[in-house]
């Protein structure tokens, strides 16, 4: 069914019809309408789940902990500070393979203190075990939680997955949206039925005390999982894609780089404004393209250098930075271009919520074009 409807509570309602038993999560801007809206939705008795309300985000994700452990499917939102203050429970989400979906509407990290959009809250825990999908508009957002649902299950897998959308951007904008109904929604996405649970009659125990003689082998097993995912993420988008006619099997997608002679590498809502961009300066004769990074975890290495390799150069957006080094995205395509001849050029964009505007594109694809790479567009050198 479309319609025109706020992110937020596009996201909540597709939570709502993967069929969640139990949510819990804290109030932070700007994810706090989807979880509000989930609330209410618990309240009135359109959703059958158990809403757990909780004294900070660190309980939140804990109480999912305990909930996916006893078998039941589990969801959580956050944002930005929140997000860090789960720090600690989510590595233990991951080490105990625990299939749980949060939502990520991106926001920077403090201090100092901002509401606004970056990545950096959910690229911070990059390393942390979870998947990672990013949403370019809120049709993708709501239609990766189906698809995070499908994967974070699968018994080859089972681990926890972000769903992460620009907070403000996507957030609290309007725009058509094409809703599964029920039925679709459960066609797609069976009943979870855990491959191990925690049951009083067959007693087991997750996340144990590891000696030296064993904890290599649980980061292996963790890591093979998260790589081999990557199957199983293209598997289930081209699922939905052929049930749905909305095909999400490319973990990377391509805007006009077969003739591209500069190819920008980008992730989430910034990827609209990159293609608008594009459309202008290939009016005007110049041969620019966009490769968009729908999943970041697993690192789709492969498909990065494949979609890359008729390139002259890349010059790589991102929102977030590894302060002393590069952006995140840029220190992972620069792997993935390793023993390659074409150059690679990071800029850093629209931190803290700064606008990103098409005069900043162009100025990233003429410094590539000059050699000219480790930028940050738009910065006000007068305040420095």
């Amino acid at each position: 069914m479309l319609g025109i409807t706020e992110g937020s509570m596009a996201v909540a309602e597709a939570v709502r019809l993967c069929r969640p038993q139990v949510v819990s999560a804290y109030p932070i801007t700007p994810q706090t309408h989807i979880v509000e809206a989930l609330a209410e939705m618990v309240a009135n008795g359109k959703l059958d789940a158990d809403y757990i309300t909780v004294e900070s985000e660190f309980s939140a994700l804990s109480a999912c902990i305990g909930a996916s452990a006893a078998g039941s499917r589990a969801y959580s939102a956050t944002t930005s500070q929140g997000l860090a203050l789960m720090y600690e429970v989510c590595f233990n989400v991951a080490g105990m393979r625990l299939p749980i979906v949060m939502t990520i509407a991106n926001r920077a990290m403090g201090a100092p203190l901002s509401i606004w959009n970056d990545q950096q809250d959910s690229i911070s825990l990059r390393d942390s075990g979870w998947m990672q999908f990013y949403a370019e508009d809120n049709q993708e957002a709501t239609d990766l939680h189906y698809i995070a649902y499908k994967v974070a299950e699968n018994s080859n897998v089972l681990l926890p997955a972000m769903v992460c959308f620009d907070g403000f951007i996507l957030s609290h904008t309007y725009e058509p949206v094409d809703m599964l109904s029920q039925e679709d929604a459960d066609r797609y996405l069976p009943k979870f039925a855990p491959k191990e649970r925690l049951d009083a009659a067959d007693p087991i125990s997750f996340g144990m005390y590891a000696t030296p003689e064993y904890y290599l082998e649980f980061r292996y097993e963790t890591d093979k999982a998260l790589k081999d995912a990557k199957s199983a993420i293209k598997a289930a988008g081209a699922e939905f894609g052929k049930m749905f006619g909305r095909d999400y099997s490319a973990l990377v997608e391509g805007y006009h780089t077969d003739d591209a002679e500069t190819v920008i590498v980008a992730m989430g809502s910034l990827c609209g404004t990159v293609k608008d961009t594009i459309d202008e300066m290939r009016a005007e004769g110049k041969k620019v393209g966009l490769l968009k990074i729908r999943v970041f975890r697993p690192f789709p290495s492969e498909d990065v250098a494949a979609a890359l390799k008729k390139a002259k150069r890349v010059a790589v957006l991102d929102k977030n930075i590894s302060l002393g080094a590069k952006g995140a995205t840029a220190l992972e395509v620069k792997d993935a271009l390793y023993g390659s001849s074409i150059p690679m050029y990071d800029y850093i964009i629209g931190l803290g919520g700064r606008d990103v505007r098409k005069k900043d594109i162009r100025e990233a694809v003429a410094l590539a074009e000059q050699g000219k790479g480790g930028q940050y567009i738009g910065l006000r050198k007068e305040v420095l």
